[in-house]
């Protein structure tokens, strides 16, 4: 594994004009990555329809993914995103019986909320965990929600909004002690932290390619655990889910045995061109290394704002917080524009900057961040 982050910075060409921290959105493009695309390219134009080699990639991508998550490539569906994910699982339960409660956060992302308010026509009850007077949703929280009619419990690793990272142990063992699943929103949080999905007890978890693990849009994952999967049949299926893809029979549906079955039509061939070579420099990296490499990173930031009086909203603790360090602002939109202007890219949900950070950013780009926040502390700090 290397751990030459300078070396390793020189892979992404953008970084050489722009002070990148926007990886939460999508990632700076390496140049293997580029490359890889090109290879499609150089291939189409070559081959045509180089059929047995779009197969092979998206093995590996399945492959990859499961190395990164520290599973069986058995338990991985290759998806076309995190919303194809959760909707070809969300198509395998049953809602109809007693059990028939979803519980969710006021820390999701829409679409891991509004897949499961969208079953609430075939039966399911959505609940919401809240935030407590701080901001944070503690394990308690969810203590009162989750009981013996819980089915599942969806919630995100990481907010998109703010960066608090929820205490995922906490709410498993709630949800185990009522016989509960756990579903994973790990979308920004896997690439850039350490995400064992074994470790943390969990279900199933979805993300995609484009933020930290350095791939492209169109292209996501889910992970069910194997011993569910026979329990799982998914209606929202398609031709990729077949336990023979080459039989192409039309008489019946019959589901791969591996979390395949969660798939569905043509895969995305090109995104995973770019999904391998993207996965391939975070597993010759190492999560663990850039985990350490993102938290010390995002401290030295936490600390700078301190230093300049603009402190985040992100959790300052380190088991409540992840790759993201979010800025609260008077204009959030105006000062992304202001910072884009120095070549500082960021983005903003809500009234909040978001600095998100992986392994490739320096020191110095945190520095650059912090002096130009001071720099427009009159005009956009909310307390100004």
């Amino acid at each position: 594994m290397s751990s030459d982050f300078s070396a390793l910075r020189r892979r992404f060409p953008v970084l050489e004009r722009k002070t990148y921290l926007n990886s939460g959105s999508y990632c700076a493009l390496a140049d293997s990555v580029r490359a890889a695309i090109e290879s499609y390219m150089d291939d189409r134009l070559l081959v045509g329809a180089n059929w047995d080699v779009w197969v092979t990639k998206n093995e590996a991508v399945r492959v990859a993914m499961a190395e990164v998550l520290r599973v069986a490539p058995t338990e991985i569906a290759v998806t076309a995103s995190a919303s194809a994910g959760l909707n070809a699982l969300a198509s395998a339960l049953d809602f109809s019986g007693r059990r028939n409660k979803v519980v969710v956060s006021d820390f999701e992302f829409p679409t891991n909320a509004q897949i499961w308010h969208a079953q609430e026509r075939r039966g399911a009850r959505v609940v919401h965990a809240r935030r407590a007077a701080d901001g944070y949703i503690p394990a308690e929280s969810f203590a009162s929600l989750i009981d013996d009619e819980t089915l599942l419990v969806a919630v995100t690793y990481v907010c998109f909004r703010n960066g608090a990272k929820l205490d995922i142990p906490g709410i498993v063992r709630l949800a185990q002690a009522h016989g509960a699943r756990v579903l994973l929103d790990c979308y920004q949080a896997v690439g850039a932290l350490t995400v064992d999905v074994r470790a943390l007890g969990v279900d199933f978890a979805v993300g995609g390619m484009l933020k930290y693990l350095l791939g492209t849009a169109g292209i996501g994952f889910l992970y069910v655990r194997g011993e569910l999967l026979p329990g799982l049949i998914p209606s929202d299926s398609g031709w990729w889910a077949q336990e023979d893809i080459a039989a192409m029979d039309i008489t019946a549906n019959r589901p791969a045995g591996s979390a395949r079955r969660f798939e569905a039509g043509t895969p995305p061939v090109v995104n995973c061109y770019a999904a391998e070579a993207g996965l391939r420099i975070v597993l010759e990296v190492g999560t663990d290394a850039i985990e350490a490499r993102v938290m010390e990173l995002s401290r030295r930031c936490l600390e700078g704002l301190e230093e300049i009086g603009w402190p985040a909203v992100t959790p300052t603790l380190d088991p409540r917080r992840g790759p993201m360090v979010a800025v609260p602002a008077r204009d959030a939109a105006g000062l992304c524009a202001r910072l884009m202007q120095h070549n500082i890219v960021t983005s903003f949900r809500d009234a909040n900057i978001r600095a998100t950070i992986h392994f490739y950013n320096s020191p110095e780009d945190i520095d650059v961040l912090v002096a130009a926040l001071r720099d427009a502390r009159a005009e956009f700090h909310p307390g100004c």
